[in-house]
This record gives C-alpha cells, sequence and structure tokens, in this order.
C-alpha cells in the first residue's frame, strides 16, 4: 500500500511543488540540501502550513484536499524534532506520559491504537528504563531524542514525522542513538517520514528515498533504485554507491568472514558476529567496484559476480565514467576512467564481471 502527498503553493518568496508518493509502512527519507522544502513538506502534512493546494489521505482518512483541511490538533501523527522539545518540568517519564495521554484524548473508546505501541515495551525498545525518574536537564542530547521519541509514539499516531532529529547531535550521541532507530525501523507497523540532509544516514535507515531541490521531487522511489541513478548530483560524490540488504547465510571462522545473501548474488564481507538468518545492511561505494570482461581468478578480490551494463554516464572530470549495472536484479554503481570504459567497450547490454573490493556493514 502506498501513500500520496502532493503540495503546491508560496512561503514567502519560496515556491513549492512536491509531489511524490511513499509506502505505508517503512521509513522513507526526504533528503536533499537544506532550503530545499523538506521541512515545509513535514509542516503541510502535521498541518502547520496551509498550501493553496494540498492533498494527503492516511488510514482511510482525508487529512487535506481541495475542499478541506483538517486541524493539526486532529491529525493523528506524531512529530520528532531538531531539538527534543521536551517539557523541563517534567521527568522523562511525565513526557512520556503525555504522549500516552494525548492519544487517549484522540482516540474514541472502541478505536484500536494505529500503532499499537505498549509504554512497558516502548521503554525497553528505546533503552530509556533507566532514565525515567530524570529531568530533561539531566540527560543526554541521544537520550532526551529517544524520550521525544518515545513520546511521539505514546500518542498512537498514524505516521511519525521526524525532521532532522539527529542533526543537534554530535558524534557520539548520533553512535548512540542510531541503534535505537534501527530497532524501531524494524518494529513499527506505521510509515515514517525521516528529514535528512546526511546521506549516511539514509543509507543506513530508510526503505524509500525522495530527493528534493528548490522545493521540487527529483526523484522518489525504492532506496536501491534512487541511489543507483546516474543523472542526480551525489552521484558525483566520492561517497556515492548503493545500500542493499542481505541475510547471513554462512561464515568463515578461520578468517573472520561472513557471507550475506542479497537475491542477487553473495558476497563475503566482515564478520558482524551476527546469528545465521540475520539480515543486515550492506554498503558498496561506486569506488570500490571495478569491472571485467572476464572473470579473473586468482586476484585478491573475493566477491567477483556476473553482470549486465545497463547504463554508462559522464563523471565529474572527463577522465571519469560512471557504469550502472544490474547484478541479478540488484543495481550497483561502479566508478571507473573514461579509458578503462572504452577499452571494455562498456554500454547497456555489455555483459561484465562485478569486482568488489569493500561491502561495508552498516547494521
Amino acid at each position: 500500500m502506498t501513500l500520496n502527498a502532493h503540495f503546491a503553493g508560496y512561503l514567502g518568496n519560496f515556491t513549492l511543488d512536491a509531489r511524490f508518493a511513499f509506502p505505508a509502512k517503512g521509513l522513507t527519507a526526504l533528503f536533499g540540501p537544506s532550503g530545499c522544502g523538506k521541512t515545509s513538506v513535514l509542516r503541510c502534512i502535521a498541518g502547520l502550513n496551509a498550501m493553496d493546494f494540498g492533498l494527503f489521505d492516511i488510514g482511510g482518512e482525508t487529512w487535506q484536499n481541495r475542499n478541506m483541511f483538517l486541524a493539526p490538533h486532529k491529525r493523528s501523527l506524531g512529530y520528532v524534532f531538531q531539538d527534543a522539545n521536551l517539557f523541563p518540568h517534567l521527568s522523562a517519564r511525565g513526557n512520556l506520559l503525555y504522549g500516552a495521554k494525548r492519544a487517549g484524548r484522540s482516540q474514541k473508546a472502541d478505536a484500536p491504537a494505529p500503532s499499537s505501541v505498549d509504554f512497558d515495551n516502548l521503554v525497553e525498545l528505546l533503552g530509556i528504563g533507566h532514565l525515567l525518574d530524570r529531568a530533561p536537564a539531566n540527560l543526554s542530547g541521544g537520550e532526551r531524542q529517544r524520550v521525544a521519541i518515545g513520546r511521539a509514539l505514546l500518542a498512537q499516531p498514524k505516521i511519525l514525522l521526524m525532521d532532522e532529529p539527529l542533526s543537534a547531535l554530535d558524534h557520539q550521541n548520533k553512535s548512540e542513538i542510531m541503534p535505537y532507530l534501527e530497532r524501531l525501523h524494524d518494529t513499527l507497523s506505521i510509515p515514517v517520514l525521516y528529514v535528512t540532509h546526511a546521506l549516511d544516514e539514509v543509507t543506513r535507515l530508510a526503505d524509500h528515498m525522495v530527493l528534493m531541490e528548490k522545493g521540487r521531487v527529483m526523484a522518489s522511489g525504492a532506496l536501491a533504485d534512487v541511489l543507483s541513478r546516474l543523472d542526480l548530483p551525489f552521484q558525483q560524490d566520492d561517497a556515492s554507491g548503493v545500500a542493499l540488504d542481505a541475510m547471513i547465510v554462512e561464515r568463515d571462522t578461520r578468517w573472520h568472514l561472513a557471507l550475506g545473501d542479497f537475491g542477487g548474488g553473495k558476497l563475503w564481507f566482515r564478520d558482524p558476529g551476527l546469528p545465521l538468518g540475520s539480515k543486515v545492511r550492506l554498503r558498496i561505494l561506486a569506488s570500490d567496484v571495478s569491472l571485467s570482461s572476464v572473470r579473473l581468478n586468482g586476484a585478491s578480490i573475493l566477491n567477483l559476480l556476473p553482470a549486465k551494463v545497463v547504463e554508462v554516464a559522464p563523471g565529474d572530470h572527463p577522465a571519469v565514467v560512471l557504469a550502472r549495472v544490474n547484478v541479478g536484479g540488484t543495481p550497483m554503481i561502479a566508478r571507473l576512467t573514461a579509458r578503462s570504459a572504452e577499452t571494455l567497450s562498456l554500454a547497456p547490454g555489455v555483459e561484465t564481471w562485478v569486482q568488489i573490493k569493500t561491502v561495508t556493514v552498516l547494521k
């Protein structure tokens, strides 16, 4: 099931015309540079921005169309801001219970909670049981954000909106909160719209991606599909590449390696210590992918997979070429020299061998 959003109009001198679809479950990242309209879209969904035109329905309920506009306090949503915005006079427990009370006021007595979040389970999931009696002033930035997320979810929302929740945190606090965001991702049955301008957060957390620029949507789709498009600006970055999900099916205890099955084949990577059958997200940079017209046996590279070239495009320098290849149905990107591309006669439809030097485990 997919949800459709379309908001158009003026916010001062800024023009917004954002139209996109996203899954009714999982995390959708709204990605783009500062000032491109990501937060404005979130505020439109929350009803905080009333645009000239707006369209959004969720869970059989219309929040906005050409004929009606539902007030913000009547929209069943959770909103997590850059700053946790906890009530300073309440303990962490008090802040969480405020969210639960809000759910009680907004839900009909016989209506099931949309997200079915239980207080005790959520406290355990977020790892905040030992923080319940502390005041917000005595919490770290990451701890405050975890409490803020819990408060938003205890309101039993139909959708969770997160506006750059990690941008105000230092590296240590980001590292602290990321595993909890991953656990939420695996647990929640509601859609999450997550605003960020950090590509590493997108590749680690998102299932779906919406790329924005100057108030418009440039691309929208499954994470792997958007990350592998060669016509998008972030492909010129040295950190460009793809993210894919795999299942650990084998391990080599002697060399501390694990083998992951991602549907298009199998990849060796450093053993994260997870049980067989565990799901992991892998990151493969375009700069770590090379192509060969033949399978090169006896090389130091462990991961060699057959593929077919889908597209070839210029890189950020005349000497550089980007190639999008299909590996058993999974897209990957290779960054190589224009000279090598000509030597290999790279063109759509050409069969090749993908050689992957490094595979990084994100989670």
